[in-house]
């Protein structure tokens, strides 16, 4: 049912999938994503809507390889099919004309700005939009936000692009120019970006929302997986989220829940990367 349709890398270690799923890209808006498996007996993974074309009935997914099911979907072909897509889940992004919007995507988090900035400016707000990645090689989607932004901005750690230096920086020179102009900033990325980019505007009294990604296993709820501390109360990102208040999230505990199983992934993705080197 799931089959994909068109898949090809459009940055480094990041791929496009477009994958047959009429009823998800009926409901799909933005700020929904998707629970993914590969294969049967294989992991589940959260991946953001980009696009959904309702009449042909497809939704376009963009990854990032960080590690053995994104490594596997990456190496997947048109013609094959996914064992299934669940979705689509999360709660959409909230969508009015609030003025001056700064949009900010860093990494692979470009991949589910756009989809907000797109509906933002549809709404009538002026919008802003910051990308960023560690170099060049590593931005997409560049032409498509700056036809529907109208203002871009693109950094990059190494300069090879745009500003050198960090998404978060150009956040800050905005503000410190215009700061009293900007009625909402939304940022989704790493997580360090996101925290960083709260401090900027808390003093500032400016409603930063930030979409969380933590571990999500079911994506409905009922493991707890994905749970995080919100204004001191514990909520679920798939089902409370995935967008929060960026000044109320507790980013040093999500940090931390993230990088206890860095260890174990890396050691599925070197089992798998040997078993495949075997055969």
């Amino acid at each position: 049912m799931y089959e994909i349709l068109e898949i090809k890398e459009i940055a480094k270690e990041t791929y496009m999938a477009k994958v047959k799923a009429p009823l998800i890209a009926k409901k799909f808006k933005p700020g929904h994503f998707v629970i993914v498996r590969v294969h049967e007996k294989g992991e589940r993974i959260p991946l953001t809507i980009v696009k959904a074309d309702k009449r042909e009935g497809n939704i376009t997914l963009i990854f990032k390889v960080v590690g053995k099911t994104t490594l596997m979907l990456s190496r997947m072909s048109c013609g094959d099919s996914l064992a299934d897509i669940v979705g689509p889940l999360g709660n959409p992004s909230e969508i009015d004309k609030f003025g001056n919007v700064i949009c900010i995507g860093g990494g692979v988090g470009i991949a589910p700005i756009y989809p907000i900035v797109k509906a933002l400016k549809n709404a009538g707000n002026y919008v802003i939009t910051i990308i960023g990645a560690r170099s060049s090689d590593y931005l997409f989607l560049e032409k498509e936000l700056s036809e529907i932004s109208d203002e871009l901005y693109i950094a990059t750690d190494d300069g090879s692009k745009g500003f050198k230096g960090f998404v978060t920086d150009v956040l800050k020179s905005i503000l410190e120019k215009r700061g009293d102009q900007i009625n909402r900033v939304i940022v989704i990325g790493p997580t360090i970006m996101m925290k960083i980019a709260a401090e900027i505007t808390r003093p500032l009294k400016i409603k930063t929302i930030a979409s969380l990604n933590p571990i999500m296993v079911d994506g409905t709820g009922m493991c707890g997986a994905c749970r995080v501390k919100v204004a001191g109360e514990i909520k679920f990102a798939c089902v409370h989220g995935p967008e929060f208040d960026a000044h109320e999230v507790d980013f040093d505990e999500l940090i931390n829940r993230l990088n206890m199983y860095k260890e174990l992934e890396y050691q599925a993705l070197e089992k798998y990367l040997g078993e495949k080197s075997e055969k």
